[in-house]
């Protein structure tokens, strides 16, 4: 059973879980893949509230939600899913399965048409407003040079966040 809960309140428990990676999904068509990610934003733009993502071009992700019209984000706030988010953040959509391969279960979303990751606590479902190459001109040199040395940039997608909620303890 889930509760919505208001972004701003949970906003801590996001970026704590962040930081130990959660999934991002996308669904095109009939295709559905997750990866993992440990980089994100949470913010107020257009008067709304909005979740950036960022994925590189070189994802099978990318494939995807460059034509999809939402994602979810799904954390595990309760340090379940690590060998998942392991797999799902070294393995790529291209070869394998990652969702069954991971035991993962879906779940529709509430208000998009990107499922979540039922197995964890905390999801936010997103529509995709606005979708950003990331430019590297005016980036501070120690972070063009560490993330982007090697090319492979991201392109940034800004969702507003439509739905959030979280698993009843």
């Amino acid at each position: 059973m889930y509760r919505d809960v208001n972004i701003y309140e949970v906003s801590e428990e996001i970026f704590k879980q962040l930081e130990k990676g959660a999934f991002l999904t996308v669904k095109h068509g009939d295709r559905v893949n997750t990866m993992t990610i440990a980089w994100g934003s949470i913010g107020h733009m257009w008067y709304k509230p909005v979740f950036m993502v960022m994925v590189r071009y070189s994802r099978y992700t990318h494939e995807l939600i460059n034509r999809a019209d939402s994602f979810t984000v799904s954390l595990p706030l309760h340090g379940q899913l690590k060998d998942a988010l392991a797999f799902c953040g070294t393995k790529s959509g291209r070869d394998v399965d990652k969702i069954k391969e991971c035991g993962l279960t879906l779940k529709d979303g509430q208000m998009v048409d990107t499922p979540i990751i039922d197995d964890c606590d905390l999801h936010i479902e997103c529509k995709i407003i606005y979708k950003e190459p990331l430019k590297l001109e005016g980036m501070a040199d120690e972070i063009r040079s560490k993330y982007y040395s090697q090319g492979n940039h991201h392109v940034l997608y800004y969702g507003e966040i439509l739905k959030a909620y979280i698993r009843e303890k």
